[in-house]
């Protein structure tokens, strides 16, 4: 009966099965009539995966002294003290190399396709719709496992471990930062954006280039 229904639509539309699927083979970003489908990512055989983060930050390493001031002001307006294991953005330093390689920021990507997120089994990373579905860690969800931690595949992980109440926990550009009295998210300020004494670090609405480190390491010199 299925297959009858199928073959009448492929008749009045002139479009099967097979080939709507194969025009569905690559990634894209969905823009649909009426906003239906706006802001969502398709995946392979037509399928929505989730919706594409409204925000992402950006980062000028030949900018970046390496004060780790964002790596406090995150900590600080997260967890309420100022604890480097505990930061989600990294500043690493490499005391062996020449500038600009001695310095350089690792901030979430808020990825279009999140392996973070793929790989949690209690669905406790979601794109958090009430915060412009910015990649959030529901804490009630999580049971540890570190399943994102180790899925992340940018060294150092993106997802972070809270070894102080063992939980997983990711950049959600402040958007529930309870130490922190201004409105964070993409609608509102960055910590780390906000404390970055020679501006390396900028949030952008606009979606970053994907591949390696040229869409999120950028020339803010300008």
């Amino acid at each position: 009966m299925n297959n009858q229904k199928e073959r009448k639509a492929e008749k009045n539309t002139g479009i099967s099965r097979r080939h709507f699927l194969k025009l569905s083979r690559d990634v894209v970003v969905g823009i649909g009539a009426g906003g239906v489908l706006t802001n969502i990512l398709w995946v392979n055989k037509g399928i929505a995966a989730i919706p594409v983060s409204e925000g992402y930050l950006l980062v000028d390493v030949k900018k970046c002294q390496g004060c780790i001031s964002c790596m406090l002001a995150c900590s600080l307006v997260h967890e309420g003290a100022e604890n480097l294991s505990l930061s989600r953005i990294q500043v690493m330093q490499d005391s062996f190399q020449k500038w600009p390689d001695d310095v350089t920021i690792e901030q979430c990507r808020q990825c279009l396709d999140p392996a973070c997120v793929k790989a949690c089994p209690e669905g406790a990373l979601t794109a958090d719709p009430e915060h412009g579905n910015v990649r959030r860690v529901c804490r009630a969800k999580c049971v540890g496992c570190m399943a994102c931690v180790e899925a992340c595949p940018y060294p150092p992980s993106r997802a972070i471990w809270n070894f102080q109440e063992d939980y997983a926990q990711k950049c959600d550009l402040c958007a529930d930062a309870p130490f922190w009295e201004d409105k964070g998210g993409p609608d509102g300020k960055q910590a780390c954006v906000e404390v970055c004494p020679v501006g390396a670090i900028k949030f952008t609405k606009e979606i970053p280039t994907q591949k390696g480190d040229k869409g999120y390491k950028v020339n803010l010199r300008g």
